[in-house]
């Protein structure tokens, strides 16, 4: 039997009676891995990981767009590779905690975080380390690393599955933001100047395109 309008807000209710808000994503549309529905009820231990791991996003390369003549592909791989060890530290320290038991349409910390590994992550890593590796090994002594990489033939193509990755880690951090319950930390506005103007030079109010 479905669940009703009347059911849902009565789950709602109960929920935020006992301490816990009820984030229902509808879906998350994550590239690689389709659309995840479901209705996340997270516990305490759930918001505190979903404030961790999102600050390990934002304050990453990983959710940066990677312009094509800006950026080291090195780099966002690092970085990429930095947070699939620590997203698996995280789900180490909070154990269970963050991946109970689920009835059909639910989804928790857990699940989202193991998708985004397995799905999203590991995929790239598994690719693309080994054969940029294979690449910067045959570079001249004393060539540019940066000039080097951006010769390299396959170095589009790798934009743009980081380019898709990113996206998905966007999508993630922005569920995660509104688990945890805070302020918007990935879309900040330019800093202004004494003068008026933000830091990119556009007068205040504006950002810079």
């Amino acid at each position: 039997m479905g669940t009703g309008e009347g059911d849902h807000e009565t789950q709602a209710a109960q929920a935020t009676a006992s301490g816990r808000s009820v984030a229902d994503h509808g879906q998350l549309t994550i590239p690689f891995v389709g659309e995840i529905f479901g209705t996340w009820e997270p516990a305490e231990a759930e918001r505190s990981a979903a404030w961790e791991l999102y600050l390990e996003l934002i304050t990453r390369v990983s959710v940066e767009e990677l312009d094509r003549d800006e950026g080291f592909l090195r780099e966002a791989l690092s970085s990429l590779y930095t947070i699939f060890n620590t997203t698996r530290e995280i789900l180490r320290r909070y154990g269970p905690e963050v991946a109970p038991p689920l009835a059909p349409g639910h989804v928790s910390f857990g699940v989202l975080a193991v998708t985004v590994l397995n799905r999203v992550l590991r995929p790239l890593l598994a690719s693309w380390h080994p054969r940029l590796s294979a690449y910067e090994s045959q570079r001249p002594g004393g060539r540019d690393p940066v000039a080097y990489e951006r010769e390299w033939e396959h170095a589009d193509a790798l934009r743009g599955e980081i380019e898709a990755v990113r996206q998905s880690l966007v999508s993630l951090a922005r569920t995660l933001q509104e688990v945890a319950g805070v302020s918007d930390l990935i879309d900040l506005p330019a800093p202004r100047s004494p003068g008026g103007r933000t830091a990119d030079g556009a007068p205040a109010g504006r950002r810079g395109s």
